[in-house]
């Protein structure tokens, strides 16, 4: 819940969260020098997805800090990062110019300067930042958050995501954590980082192979399949513990990668207990509500709008018995080819907007990551070179995409954006990690 009082240029927001993060007593957000118009305007200059356009380059100088504290230079590294998750920003080193904040940002080449300070708080300490154009030395725009020192980290990316949509309109997604599969630990098992890769945290100790982790939409859950038993079942966790799972289907078979509708309630599974694998309609306890494809081949990797009316899945039922892209309207039922001109496609994944949907598909015996609209038209080759890209998964803001890079017996998980631009591994853990999935945003 959260609770406003539309005091002029100061909102003071009291903010009740449930998951991972604790209560927060008060954080304020300050909007400052530019009225709301301006913002809106100076946010239409960013085309982030246009190839041409140039990255914004930014500096994120130390904080001031109050004396005695030494935590100013530890927030601008952690802003910094949260910035460079961000593909259309340009963070340089901060060993260029020493963290000063008096550097001489046009010899830098810098565009915008990040300032940041920390104070003192009855609560326990505030963080604010503020957007310095270097062209016009204007300041821009503005945050401050007020919260336990428990609180710092999360308020500093807080920061980082509200100065994203002061960017671009769009708020960031360095708050947003990425669930994978690792064999660390010798045995492939289901972990959630941060999107940072810090504090990797092993959900799953089966010490048997599991598979394709699915958040609910609200970010809670965590379903999985696993083998343990000698089956493919599916089992679904609450993320706000670490104790117990929950069976979700044992059916004989197939029991994989659910898709969530909207509320979370229910779900679309691919089942093989009648021998074909199937796409079918479950609710929360395991029930079958439904059962969407009856025996056209294997229906596998089902993908659903934010709205829960459009259905994509991989199927091999076309004469040539290589897997095609599907789309099945959760309203009539009708379902067509998408044609998008690739003699092989699969793992589809729609954008958050519902407007485009990502695939692999098949180019010269490798696997890429291709992106079309919603009808299929559009067609544009994302990655290239060496290596194979499966598994593709959209950030909340719909600009970039986690995606499993193999490479010479190695598996690593790469973001890129949706324009084909700066693919690069997200984090190094020990061993390979395969099947990203990204969270929603947390409250």
């Amino acid at each position: 819940m959260i609770l406003l009082d539309t005091t002029p240029q100061n909102h003071r927001l009291t903010m009740h969260t449930k998951f991972f993060i604790p209560v927060w007593t008060a954080i304020t957000c300050l909007l400052l020098l530019l009225p709301v118009k301006e913002l809106q305007a100076e946010r239409l200059y960013f085309d982030i997805t246009a190839t041409d356009i140039r990255k914004i380059v930014l500096a994120v100088p130390d904080f001031t800090t109050a004396p005695g504290q030494q935590n100013g230079a530890a927030a601008a590294s952690l802003l910094a990062q949260g910035f460079a998750l961000h593909s259309f920003l340009d963070v340089i080193d901060t060993e260029r110019y020493g963290g000063r904040r008096d550097a001489s940002w046009r010899m830098l080449g810098v565009d915008y300067v990040i300032m940041g300070k920390i104070e003192p708080d009855p609560a326990g300490v505030m963080i604010e930042g503020q957007i310095l154009d270097v062209a016009t030395g204007q300041m821009l725009a503005g945050r401050r958050y007020r919260g336990t020192e428990a609180q710092f980290d999360d308020m500093v990316l807080r920061l980082c995501d509200d100065l994203i949509e002061d960017f671009t309109g769009e708020m960031g997604v360095s708050r947003t954590s990425i669930a994978y599969v690792s064999d660390g630990t010798g045995h492939k098992e289901v972990y959630v980082a941060d999107i940072l890769g810090r504090n990797p945290r092993q959900v799953t100790r089966h010490r048997a192979l599991c598979v394709s982790p699915r958040f609910t939409p609200d970010g809670r859950y965590l379903a999985y399949s696993t083998y343990h038993r000698g089956n493919q079942d599916l089992y679904i966790t609450d993320l706000r513990q670490s104790a117990t799972t929950t069976s979700l289907s044992r059916r004989p078979g197939m029991n994989l990668a659910p898709a969530f509708m909207p509320d979370g309630q229910t779900m679309v599974v691919t089942l093989s207990q009648d021998g074909n694998p199937d796409l079918y309609l479950l609710d929360r306890q395991g029930k079958i509500l439904e059962r969407l494809t009856s025996r056209s081949g294997i229906n596998v990797s089902p993908s659903l709008t934010s709205d829960g009316r459009m259905l994509a899945f991989a199927s091999d039922r076309t004469r040539s018995g290589r897997p095609r892209v599907y789309i099945m309207d959760m309203q009539t039922r009708q379902t067509r080819l998408l044609q998008n001109g690739l003699v092989e496609s699969s793992e589809p994944a729609w954008s958050p907007q519902g407007d485009e949907i990502a695939f692999t598909g098949l180019v010269d015996g490798r696997y890429h990551l291709f992106i079309s609209d919603r009808n299929g038209a559009n067609v544009r080759q994302v990655t290239s070179g060496r290596g194979d890209f499966e598994s593709p998964t959209w950030s909340p803001d719909g600009r970039q995409l986690a995606v499993t890079r193999k490479i010479g017996g190695r598996s690593e998980i790469c973001v890129v954006g949706k324009n084909g631009r700066d693919i690069r591994v997200l984090f190094r853990v020990q061993g390979n990690q395969s099947y990203p999935q990204w969270s929603p945003r947390l409250p």
